[in-house]
C-alpha cells in the first residue's frame, strides 16, 4: 500500500472520512502517502456516484461514511 486518496468536495462527511484515516494511519504507524481529492473532474474519474470515498493505491475501496474500525479493516487487508 502506497497511497491513499479520500475523495470528496469540502463536505462534513468528506472531512470526517480524511480525519478517521489520518488518525488510523498514524496509529497503525503505516508509511503512506495521504492524498485529499477534491478537484471535481478527478474524481469524475474514478467513477463514483457517492461522496466521501476511499481509494487505495488507485481502487476505490469503499463510499460513503466509515467509522474508526472500517477505515482500520481496509488499511490493514
Amino acid at each position: 500500500m502506497k497511497e491513499i486518496k479520500v475523495l470528496g468536495t469540502g463536505c462534513a462527511g468528506y472531512k470526517a472520512l480524511y480525519a478517521t484515516v489520518e488518525k488510523v494511519v498514524a496509529d497503525l504507524g503505516i508509511n503512506v502517502s495521504l492524498v485529499k481529492e477534491e478537484d471535481i473532474m478527478n474524481i469524475m474519474a474514478y467513477n463514483v456516484m457517492s461522496l466521501p470515498a476511499l481509494v487505495i493505491d488507485e481502487k476505490v475501496v469503499a463510499k460513503g461514511k466509515l467509522s474508526y474500525d472500517e477505515v482500520k479493516t481496509l488499511l490493514t487487508k
